[in-house]
């Protein structure tokens, strides 16, 4: 079963600002050999989601440069995960630039309409979006200071997780072996209530006359 949990965009736009100028030496660089806008992007957004998606050949992960899929490189493959994710990982939905927010996904095409850069947005700066890339490596730079044809924006809706039901708690419950909830649980939890041997003492019974003039509760809680 697949839950959804929130995308922080906090988290990915400061692994922006932390690495758009450097290189995280987790990840291979592409640079001059292909470019590494797709790389840094798939960074930032694993940086805001925490999860990565090990479906073969359609996933998106990055393990080592022998070790990923083409997802996490590739402006095109990028994209059709990020659209058609139904399952674990980051997932979204093309839209309009006025729908986009921080931490969101700008690509851009050519003339000929060939996408070939990947972007994150780092924030607004007048009627444009400011941007954080590598190949060329920028952080705020505004997305009006490039030269394309045509761009395609993806406002990223979430992060998908993979929801493990806990053990069947019925056969240990039945024969009398154990709590099954109890061993999900590093230490008890805090007992405020007194020990079941141990019964608060009772109050001393009142002389005649001493609860005549005590206020009578009803059984809604309120007094009668």
């Amino acid at each position: 079963m697949r839950l959804i949990k929130p995308y922080l965009r906090e988290r990915a736009l400061e692994y922006a600002k932390t690495w758009a100028f450097s290189r995280n030496p987790l990840f291979y660089d592409y640079t001059g050999i292909g470019g590494n806008c797709t790389n840094f992007v798939s960074q930032c957004l694993y940086a805001g989601s925490c999860e990565m998606n090990f479906t073969p050949v359609y996933g998106w992960y990055y393990l080592s440069p022998e070790e990923r899929t083409a997802a996490w490189t590739g402006v095109e493959y990028l994209f059709n995960f990020l659209i058609g994710n139904r399952g674990v990982g980051p997932f979204g939905r093309e839209v309009t630039a006025a729908e986009l927010m921080v931490g969101d996904v700008i690509q851009l095409a050519r003339e000929d309409g060939t996408f070939y850069h990947t972007l994150l947005v780092s924030g607004f700066e007048g009627d444009t979006y400011l941007v954080a890339a590598q190949s060329d490596d920028a952080f705020d730079r505004p997305l009006n200071s490039y030269n394309y044809g045509s761009a395609r924006y993806i406002h990223i809706d979430g992060v998908g997780v993979e929801w493990t039901p806990p053990p069947d708690c019925y056969e240990s419950l039945l024969d009398g072996t154990g709590i099954e909830a109890a061993e999900r649980f590093s230490s008890p939890p805090e007992q405020n209530a007194p020990p079941a041997e141990q019964a608060p003492p009772s109050e001393p019974p009142l002389e005649e006359g001493e609860g005549e003039n005590l206020p009578q509760v009803s059984p809604s809680g309120g007094e009668a």
